[in-house]
């Protein structure tokens, strides 16, 4: 019965052999296409992989207060999750249009 150090020597040589063949099955195989693309007069732009980057979107900007806590002066643009203040007074029952800016 083999030891657990000659399992993981033989782990680490399997590894390494499986690891050679896999770059010699990818050579022959980026030959075979490269070859190809050749014969038939294709490029890379053919293969539909990559496509022009389209402009950068521009920055909306920033987007004006809806809400203000007039305690504390914190603003919400009524925008995502709705911020603790002004759920908390929702919950305390008064009312998001009490709090618009």
């Amino acid at each position: 019965m083999a030891t657990y150090s000659e399992l993981l020597k033989q782990i680490e040589s399997l590894t390494r052999q499986a690891e050679d063949l896999r770059q010699a099955e990818i050579e022959k195989v980026i030959s075979e296409i490269k070859e190809k693309m050749e014969k038939y007069g294709l490029t890379i732009a053919d293969l539909g992989g990559l496509k022009p980057s389209s402009k950068a979107k521009k920055s909306t900007g920033k987007v004006a207060a809806k809400y203000r806590n007039s305690v504390t002066g914190e603003t919400w643009t009524g925008r995502g999750r709705t911020p603790k203040w002004l759920a908390d007074a929702e919950a305390a029952g008064k009312s998001r249009e009490s709090f618009a800016v």
